[in-house]
């Protein structure tokens, strides 16, 4: 089959016979799912458009045997990763190939959730019963009665029931095709082709989500034969997670997306940017002090300071002066008081790191954020600390530009304890002059466009800000 590779690489770089094996056990029922889903695959041409999302667990090392599109996704995460790929080139087949601890356990929100939506997917769901890649624990799958490295006694219903998930997936309303299949027969393994096939068949033709479950043998865990594994499936299994089609709607096909367009001015333009100016040159450079990097920044401080409504704010401004930018938040436990920063990056062409582990410019709104953060300011970095709160900042890093300006001083002034991450914002502006101060309050005035009688206090601290710092000589 065209869709397997022709021989296996692999970790160990075997050779001969050992460049043609998988890794799975013996008596393994990924080896047969492979099979079935790389013949159906060439039975309906699409390979070159196939994507298959490759999760955590036994068939973790997919993207070894199938001569397709593949992305490693983390833990549980494939139904996202498949929504992401399929929104964004609706052309391609995205196949999502998971096991019952990936899918059924830390995955579930993800598939439910991505369920409900319908869009033209297609999930292969490998049902073994067990935690097979790390160790053989109990899963949400697992047996009552049936004894796992963390159930030695058997599960109990204390544990919780089996979790049947072709039957949840089908009481949903977004999927067209549920389908539970096996592989402990002849029989059983063509029905297990068809529906395999028929679950992609239907994504091909834009009709909807299609979901299959395949029970599958692990002998290694049930310390059995593969022919005795194959018998448990048949009596065990197969009782409590019945086979057959548990869903099967017809619809007319509806997906048909526009084909994504990646030109930069045509995506800009989506945005509501200006054009590029006349000769093709950039719509504005910003200021790299630091050479050709991109900017990075770091706002920290306690929770409810607002560096992440500061950060999101620069975010969105170099947005709409024509870069590209990022913002990653990170909050602590607390709603107020526990620890919260964000990580922005503003450049040119593309962000491709979005972290801001070096910033080159860190605004600090109390001491422990400046005592973290200020020695992983790069040299030539500038340091804005809110001399309200830290009175004494204390030694900081050689060859730094570090400027004190009373971010919450300024804001009590104006009787408006919240603003002072506005001020922080102003005085941002001035000592730097990362954006221009028009693209700041365009950007303030469109967020706040629903509080329109909060706008002028904020446009007071960002203008007191930049004060702040052209008195202090910054």
């Amino acid at each position: 089959m065209s869709t397997f590779y022709d021989h296996f690489e692999r970790h160990g770089h075997g050779r001969g016979l050992a460049d043609h094996t998988t890794h799975y056990c013996p008596g393994c029922g990924h080896g047969l799912a492979h099979r079935d889903l790389a013949a159906a695959i060439d039975e309906l041409g699409v390979q070159d458009r196939t994507i298959l999302i490759n999760p955590v667990g036994c068939s973790v090392f997919a993207y070894y045997y199938f001569d397709v599109g593949n992305t490693q996704a983390a833990h549980g995460r494939a139904p996202a990763v498949a929504l992401g790929h399929k929104l964004s080139n609706p052309d391609a087949v995205v196949i999502c190939y998971q096991g019952d601890g990936d899918l059924a356990s830390i995955g579930l929100a993800e598939t439910i959730a991505t369920a409900q939506m319908g869009v033209p997917l297609t999930v292969i769901f490998i049902n073994n019963g067990i935690y097979g890649m790390t160790g053989g624990q109990m899963a949400p799958t697992s047996l009552i009665g049936q004894k796992t490295t963390t159930s030695p006694n058997g599960r109990h219903p204390w544990m919780g029931q089996p979790l049947r998930v072709a039957e949840l997936i089908a009481e949903l309303d977004g999927p067209v095709y549920v389908e539970r299949v096996a592989l402990y027969d002849a029989k059983q393994r063509f029905r297990a082709r068809k529906a395999i096939t028929k679950a992609i068949r239907l994504q091909v033709e834009g009709r909807g989500y299609a979901f299959i479950e395949v029970l599958s043998e692990c002998p290694t865990h049930l310390k059995s034969t593969a022919v005795s594994a194959e018998e448990w499936i048949r009596t065990q299994m197969e009782p409590i997670f019945p086979l057959g089609v548990k869903k099967d709607r017809v619809v007319e096909p509806w997906f048909k997306r526009p084909a994504r367009s990646f030109d930069p001015e045509t995506v800009l333009a989506l945005c509501g940017a200006e054009p590029a100016r006349e000769g093709g040159g950039a719509r504005r450079a910003p200021r790299h002090p630091l050479g050709a990097r991109d900017r990075s920044l770091k706002l920290a401080g306690s929770g409810g300071d607002g560096a992440q409504t500061a950060g999101l704010l620069i975010a969105r401004a170099a947005i709409a002066e024509g870069f590209d930018a990022t913002h990653i938040p990170s909050y602590g436990p607390e709603s107020r008081g526990g620890t919260s920063y964000a990580d922005v990056h503003i450049a040119d062409q593309e962000v491709f790191n979005p972290s801001a582990s070096e910033p080159d410019i860190l605004v600090a709104f109390n001491a422990p954020s400046l005592a973290r953060f200020a020695p992983s300011v790069p040299e030539g970095g500038l340091i804005l600390y809110d001399s309200t709160v830290i009175t004494e900042p204390g030694e900081m890093p050689y060859n730094r530009r570090v400027l004190g300006v009373p971010f919450t001083g300024i804001a009590a002034g104006l009787k408006r304890p919240m603003v002072k991450n506005l001020a922080a914002l102003g005085a941002l502006q001035a000592a730097s002059d990362i954006l221009p101060a028009p693209r700041f309050l365009e950007t303030l005035r469109e967020i706040l466009k629903d509080k329109p009688s909060t706008l002028p206090v904020n446009e007071e601290a960002f203008a007191a800000g930049q004060k702040a710092v052209a008195g202090a000589g910054g």
